[in-house]
């Protein structure tokens, strides 16, 4: 990767070991639920993140044909929550706003590629416009490092669009292993190069293109690492897996491999999800062998919906599956199966086990989740503390208004208000309304039904909706076309 010049990022007040110890846990909503004595430290946190799994592939949120039995146990360990979403229906933006707390009107990257500004790349031969984090961009990782916490990431990143200043090392984490949009040769799940921190390695067993090492089971190798060696202090850990984002492809067919009736392309992507979930088990029991069950909080989720490209070969595999979970679209679709995806917290001895909540969540939700978990102090989001309703998860939640935009092929919005969800498909366009209550496949458009409720939402669309350098409004620039490709 090269000499990376020193970035500056404006200034964040460090606390020492001594006050982040002595600091007070989170107004003793931590131990609401009968434990009597206060931390000796603020929990751990690990957010586990899949790539193009959709809300209906692990089998606690009803998927009949994979196993994903690790999944299923942070579940009966914690909180599952069924009406969980994304930041975005594609990788980049979803990511940004998990790493960020904004939501897309507001952050910085909103899409896979950018309109206007950010950095202009290549991929393979197609030249591709891209956003990136800033300096001006704080990250979870930042803020949790301010507050004591070693951070580390192990996986994909995808925040640095083209950008060699918008790599993980300058943007909160201590640490980072895996791949760069802007290095090639790091990319895919049999690299031959891997990023640590700054520098770019070989991996021998994958030079010529030879498939030695599987990146699914490096990240979890390299999550596992990191715990072993900071379980003494307070950490972060962000694991990103790229599973099962196509290609399809993993070291053999696993447990499906003699499965009657199934095509290669089935079990590969059903191998590559069990990939995914023995390197979920295998960090659980670190954690355990460690002694940090109870103090360490475990998020895992996906970052948008499943089919990675609307192909048919990877339609048919989505459908054999009800990947989406028999709701309403797919990846880079703003209807329910593009944005809403498994959303699941444990937190042993404090989170209830086997807890379901109704309770509507999203990405921006982390960040002030995280910030709270750690007791530093709150910073202005578009999210909310999940606390209240991790530690309690039969409470109520208020209605409150929650905001998606996408430029893929053209400008989109969707927004939900309680048990409404709302979606327009082009801009200016009128909008379509659904009772998730009642109709979460979003079958029937109630729109005219409620002009009281469309007001609202177009009124907070609206307000919400900002411009930035990246994205434009169109009386600044005109749209260009976009691949759909990542």
């Amino acid at each position: 990767m090269g000499n990376y010049s020193s970035i500056e990022i404006s200034p964040l007040p460090r606390l020492t070991r001594r006050s982040f110890i002595a600091s007070a846990f989170a107004t003793g909503t931590a131990f609401a639920l009968g434990v009597d004595k206060p931390a000796t430290r603020h929990p751990n946190i690990i957010f586990i993140l899949a790539d193009d799994m959709g809300y209906g592939d692990p089998s606690i949120y009803g998927q009949t044909k994979i196993r994903t039995p690790r999944i299923d146990r942070l579940a009966a360990e914690g909180a599952r929550f069924t009406q969980g979403y994304a930041g975005a229906p594609v990788c980049a933006p979803s990511r940004c706003s998990l790493m960020t707390g904004m939501h897309a009107g507001h952050a910085r990257v909103r899409d896979n590629f950018a309109l206007a500004a950010g950095h202009v790349g290549h991929k393979k031969k197609e030249e591709i416009r891209r956003a990136s984090l800033t300096p001006q961009d704080h990250t979870i990782a930042d803020y949790l490092h301010t507050a004591g916490y070693h951070t580390g990431l192990m996986g994909k990143w995808h925040l640095d669009g083209y950008d060699p200043e918008a790599i993980p090392t300058k943007h909160g984490f201590d640490e980072f292993k895996g791949w760069l949009t802007q290095i090639e040769e790091t990319q895919g799940y049999w690299p031959e190069k891997r990023c640590h921190n700054e520098q770019l390695i070989d991996i021998p067993e994958n030079a010529g293109g030879k498939h030695g090492r599987y990146d699914t089971t490096m990240i979890t190798e390299d999550s596992i690492e990191f715990i072993e060696r900071h379980h003494t202090e307070p950490f972060f850990l962000y694991v990103a897996y790229d599973s099962p984002h196509s290609p399809y492809t993993a070291p053999d067919f696993g447990p499906y491999a003699n499965h009657p009736n199934w095509a290669d392309d089935e079990k590969t992507y059903a191998a590559m999800i069990w990939y995914m979930d023995k390197g979920i088990g295998q960090i659980l029991d670190t954690l355990h062998r460690l002694n940090l069950d109870q103090d360490t909080v475990v998020f895992f989720a996906s970052d948008n919906g499943p089919r990675s490209e609307p192909t048919v070969q990877q339609t048919r595999v989505i459908d054999f599956f009800d990947s989406n979970g028999n709701l309403t679209g797919y990846k880079r679709d703003l209807y329910e199966g593009g944005i809403r995806d498994p959303f699941i917290v444990r937190w042993t001895g404090h989170i209830p086990a086997g807890s379901v909540s109704q309770v509507p969540v999203y990405f921006p939700d982390v960040l002030p989740t995280a910030l709270d978990l750690a007791a530093a102090p709150p910073i202005q989001t578009d999210g909310i503390s999940l606390l209240p309703y991790l530690l309690h998860p039969n409470q109520a939640a208020n209605d409150r208004f929650m905001y998606w935009e996408f430029y893929e092929p053209v400008y989109r919005q969707a927004a939900r208000l309680g048990k409404w969800k709302a979606v327009r498909l082009k801009r200016g366009g009128k909008l379509e309304l659904y009772d998730l209550s009642t109709d979460p496949w979003e079958s029937k458009d109630v729109a005219a039904d409620h002009p009281d409720v469309i007001s609202r939402i177009e009124q907070g669309m609206a307000r919400e909706h900002q411009s930035s350098a990246e994205y434009p409004d169109p009386d600044k620039i005109a749209h260009p076309s976009l691949s759909m490709v990542d």
